[in-house]
This record gives C-alpha cells, structure tokens and sequence, in this order.
C-alpha cells in the first residue's frame, strides 16, 4: 500500500528485493490447509500483522479469500488487520465465521485527515472509507478493533486528529482500540524510505526528528502523554474496551 511508515521495510526483515515488487506464496492455501488438518481441535487464525492480506493484487489472485475458506472449512475463527476496503468482498464468509465460530477484524487508523491520509498512505482507501467498511461490518454482527498506529511526531501527533479518529471509531461502534503509545519505530532500512517521503511531503521536518530523535528506534511523540489521557477518557466514556 506504500504507507510512508512502513516497518517491514526494516533490513531486519531480509526482503532482498525491491520492498514494491509483491512476493506471492503461491502455497500459502495448501499450507495452512495442511496446518489445520492436523491440529486435534478448532483455533483461531489470523493474519496481517507484517503484510496486509488485501493488497491490490488480491483482487485478481484471491489467496486471502481462498484461504478464509479453508478456515471456514474446518471450523476455526478468524481475525485480520487491514486497510482497505476490499475487505468487503468476503462479507459473507466472515459473517458464517461469525455465525459458528469467531471473527474479528482489526482495521488500522492514522489520521481523519483526508489529504493527509493520502500522503501517509498514499494506495489504499482513506480513513473515511475504512470507517465506512467498519460500519458495515458491525451492521453485520461482525466485532471490530481499530489499531490507532502509527502516530508521526509533528505530523499527525494533535488532539484534533485524534479526536476526529476516536469519533470516526465511536460512531462505528467499533468493540476495541489496540495502541501501543504515541509515537512510531525507525529502524534501518524503514527509517531512510520514511525521511525520503518527508522530504518529499513535509521539507524540512527530516532534519526536526534527527536532532530530535537521531538514530532512536522508538520515536516518541512529545505530546504522547496528554494523547494518551484524552484517549482513555474516550474509551472510558463511549465503553470501548
């Protein structure tokens, strides 16, 4: 999706080609069929936590679809993370999920800024579109989480944006917000694609972090604290969990 962010452009994560070109397990179906063929009862399967199972590709290659349907088969529930909409597609298996098992999906939230959400995330659908998604998930009985990361220091750090994301997740009536603190990680290999693209959006404001943060692999946001507070009242008041 080419989020600016993005951790698994870390060197940690061996990806020895250009980090754009998609590598496709080909096998991934067969395997997890293999995997859940063996186990002795039902569990729960989830996926998306270092590549979102709905790229663009996913569209003409269905592998995630596919592979929801071996968890369907043989009875297990399912969660996701995810930012696009294209999620909506397998509605109906999620919903049969739901129906005889468990089913979850985790939808990520930056910013309900819409421009600014094109910058940060610049091939996937917008925060608006997401919490549509999330809105007709819960018309369906499905539970959804939000995962309220990453927060860019001088960037998306404000309490008008949070505020604008945790009304988006309360008028969705979303069950849950997963967030780790304020702030981002940098590491090599992610840190030099993320100040490319703060040239290129935010010119100057590479030179900010660096004397702020220097080579820092948790990048805290300076207004993390007050964040965090207006963010449990929030979750206190409307009863997200």
């Amino acid at each position: 999706h080419g989020c600016i962010y993005c951790d698994s452009r870390s060197r940690c994560y061996h990806i020895d080609h250009a980090f754009e070109d998609v590598e496709v397990k080909q096998n991934a179906v067969e395997l997890l069929e293999d995997a859940l063929r063996r186990r002795r009862a039902p569990c729960m399967v989830g996926t998306g936590s270092m590549t979102d199972p709905y790229l663009p590709l996913e569209a003409k290659l269905r592998l995630t679809r596919r592979a929801i349907e071996v968890v369907e088969r043989y009875g297990c529930g399912f969660t996701v993370i995810t930012k696009s909409d294209l999620i909506l597609r397998d509605l109906d298996l999620l919903s049969r999920i739901q129906q005889n098992a468990k089913c979850v999906v985790q939808m990520t939230l930056t910013t309900a800024d819409e421009t600014l959400c094109r910058k940060l995330e610049p091939n996937v659908c917008t925060t608006a579109r997401r919490c549509e998604v999330l809105r007709e998930l819960q018309k369906a009985g499905i539970p959804t989480v939000v995962w309220l990361s990453p927060i860019l220091p001088f960037i998306n750090d404000t309490e008008a944006n949070l505020r604008g994301i945790l009304d988006y997740c309360i008028e969705a009536g979303v069950y849950g917000i997963i967030c780790f603190g304020m702030g981002l990680t940098l590491r090599d290999g992610n840190r030099e694609y993320f100040y490319q693209q703060l040239d290129r959006h935010f010119p100057g404001l590479k030179k900010r972090y660096i004397d702020t943060y220097g080579n820092q692999y948790v990048i805290d946001s300076p207004n993390s604290k007050q964040l965090m507070q207006l963010l449990r009242q929030k979750c206190h008041q409307h009863g997200i969990i």
